[in-house]
């Protein structure tokens, strides 16, 4: 029964780790690759919403243009359980241990707007700890 219990909890810790840097607007991924593929220089402000949705900051910097942060994070989890040895457990004498380790991760994406409103330049950043 607690092999099965966590099997279960590990494949649920699996699963749960598969979380990833999401846009629930567009139901995908938000990804360095797919910011340097989408998004161009000239584009308007719309397309961009289109592509990477609603920003999570805007402000203008010292000229009064648009700046546009998107800053999201990740967590990876997982699980590894571990049994005693064979002979213990055939003996009646079982026991079992297990650790979890997790994974972060963040990536921000800068999109810069022109006076009419337009992509002059796009930047990213990303780290894991």
């Amino acid at each position: 029964m607690k092999s099965l219990l966590g099997f279960c909890l590990f494949g649920l810790f699996i699963l749960s780790g598969c979380s990833s840097l999401y846009n629930p607007q567009s139901d995908e991924k938000i990804s360095v690759a797919k910011a340097q593929k989408e998004i161009k220089v000239g584009m308007s402000s719309a397309e961009v919403v289109e592509v990477l949705g609603s920003p999570n900051i805007i402000s203008t910097d010292e000229q009064r243009r648009e700046v546009w942060v998107y800053d999201k994070v990740s967590t990876q989890q997982a699980y590894q359980n571990t049994q005693g040895g064979i002979g213990l457990i055939l003996l009646g004498v079982g026991g079992s241990s297990g650790s979890t380790a997790r994974n972060q991760r963040t990536l921000t994406i800068i999109v810069k707007f022109d006076a009419q409103n337009k992509v002059r330049d796009v930047s990213y950043r990303t780290s894991s700890f």
